[in-house]
């Protein structure tokens, strides 16, 4: 079976404060270009987010217009931004999806 050719345009981002939630962070991450999907796991013992998410856009050019910023900052945070590397646990995917 051939791999999948389709480009992934993700942002991996971590610091996120406890009081932010997925609608923020596709708001936020907004700014920059059509968001395709926001992934922000959670820890089922303590009903937190664990801190982290990833941000998927529609093209690359929000990509690229998030990475240009010099800092991001939410509610007086500033998060750590990077270009995802891996793919997203599959796991969190399907969950993403059911919720």
């Amino acid at each position: 079976m051939a791999a999948s050719t389709r480009k992934v345009f993700q942002l991996f981002v971590t610091k996120i404060p406890w009081t932010v939630a997925s609608r923020e962070m596709r708001e936020y991450f907004g700014q920059f270009g059509p968001v395709r999907s926001c992934i922000l796991p959670f820890d089922r013992e303590t009903g937190f987010h664990k801190g982290f998410c990833w941000i998927g856009f529609n093209s690359e050019e929000g990509l690229l217009n998030a990475l240009q910023k010099d800092s991001h900052i939410i509610e007086g945070t500033k998060l750590n931004v990077a270009r995802n590397k891996d793919p997203v646990p599959r796991r969190l995917t399907k969950e993403a999806e059911e919720s």
